[in-house]
């Protein structure tokens, strides 16, 4: 990416929505719905853990603030691309070439960071993600060993409380065919199928949450500020689809209708926002200070039905492992590709499964849920979420004519943000890492 030029910076008639040639363009119904496939992920099962965590009224109250402020972080990082998509006349930017972007047309200062903002996004981006996949393992071995160890009690021929590292280590083999597939044309039925159980398996789980409920007096309103770290990291983690908005946005028909009012986007984060809060609430209120790192492993182990809900979830987060899977490998092998020329193929499965079997030795190393959902979600998406978007605006509007706003409310309001994402990244890995050598769940 070039640096631009100052004629070219200074031609606003640039329109990038009419340079976008797509060969099938999404409409706003379509991206309205894989913005919520892409939101609605594994992290809705740890919300009622967070909800422990904040206290039944504040755990509310603050879901709703941190879902308000991941959505206007979406809406800068999108309204910023857009600018520099005029400046730089290019039709669409993803997530870590609007850093490059931002760094190249901002003040000379920080053009030689460019490379670096795009490198660290990207870099971020695979922490995060394998991070989910080390969550996924221990999510599956923590469901199915409930199962197992149900039927276990009375079997002569089952093993009765295995470490659930063994189980771990059992899914290798699968873990190791499914992401040796390449083309993620293949991988769409597995996303279909769990699409399918994680909607039964959440309906049924509803069924449960809302049987024999506990009065709203049995409940802390706030649970206190020392596990306070714990909520953010796990409710970010939840709440945090910002890896997938850039290239829903880049393949819109209307990309305008996406930041618009009501606009896709906020019209998606309200509803997702809404049923994280909803599981949340009414997930602690069931269960109390007995609620697991996931609302399922909270489900009847004796009856049928719950068991029927934790393998069904077990399964669906098991296909989603290589759907979370195939970005990093993306920019890994990006990254690495050049350095074997023609053995291209071999090098390119033998890294496939080096870092699965990294995943698996993460999660053997650290199996305890909740704890490990909490770290994922302050390390790498306090960054993704909060912290680059409001560098990205800074930088972008830096030297612009009143590009900061009157008294420099933008700065002031990104220092802000940039603020409350480092104490959440500082406190939420803090806690969470002692809460995972104590062996806390």
């Amino acid at each position: 990416m070039e640096i631009p030029g100052r004629d070219i910076e200074a031609d606003e008639g640039y329109n990038p929505f009419e340079h976008r040639k797509l060969a099938h363009p999404t409409s706003d119904m379509d991206t309205l719905i894989h913005l919520l496939k892409g939101s609605l992920g594994s992290g809705i099962l740890a919300m009622p853990m967070a909800f422990m965590n904040a206290g039944l009224y504040f755990g509310l109250v603050a879901t709703f603030l941190i879902g308000g402020i991941c959505t206007y972080c979406v809406h800068i990082l999108v309204k910023t691309a857009h600018e520099l998509c005029r400046r730089i006349q290019k039709p669409s930017l993803g997530f870590a070439e609007t850093a490059e972007a931002a760094f190249l047309s901002g003040p000379p200062a920080v053009h030689k960071f460019s490379r670096l903002a795009k490198a660290m996004i990207n870099w971020f981006l695979v922490i995060d993600l394998l991070g989910c996949c080390c969550v996924y393992i221990v999510f599956v071995a923590k469901n199915v060993k409930q199962v197992v160890d149900y039927y276990a009690k009375t079997s002569e021929w089952l093993p009765y409380d295995l470490d659930e590292r063994i189980y771990m280590v059992a899914m290798l083999p699968l873990l190791i065919m499914m992401n040796l597939i390449r083309n993620l044309k293949y991988l769409a039925p597995f996303s279909m199928i769990a699409n399918l159980l994680v909607g039964t398996g959440m309906g049924i789980t509803f069924y449960y949450l809302f049987q024999d409920i506990p009065p709203l007096s049995s409940r802390q309103s706030f649970a206190g500020f020392e596990r306070l770290p714990t909520f953010f990291g796990t409710a970010i983690f939840a709440l945090e689809g910002i890896g997938v908005v850039m290239p829903l946005e880049n393949n819109m028909k209307t990309p305008t209708h996406f930041i618009g009012c009501p606009g896709v986007l906020n019209t998606g984060m309200f509803f997702v926002v809404s049923l994280y809060a909803l599981v949340g609430f009414f997930g602690y209120l069931k269960f109390g200070d007995d609620t697991a790192g996931s609302i399922t492993l909270n489900l009847p182990e004796y009856e049928l039905l719950g068991q029927s809900v934790k393998l069904m979830i077990a399964v669906a987060i098991f296909f989603t492992y290589s759907l979370q899977f195939y970005v990093p490998m993306e920019i890994i092998w990006k990254n690495v590709r050049h350095f074997f020329g023609a053995k291209k193929n071999i090098a390119e499965y033998s890294i496939r499964i080096f870092v699965v079997l990294l995943t698996l030795c993460t999660a053997i190393a650290i199996p305890n849920l909740g704890p490990f959902i909490s770290l994922v979600g302050a390390l790498c998406l306090s960054f993704l979420g909060l912290i680059f978007p409001a560098v990205i605006e800074t930088v972008t509007f830096w030297d612009r004519p009143n590009g900061l706003g009157r008294y420099n409310w933008v700065l002031w309001k990104n220092m802000f943000l940039v603020s409350f994402g480092i104490l959440g990244f500082l406190t939420g890995s803090y806690v969470s890492i002692l809460d995972i050598f104590s062996g806390k769940e």
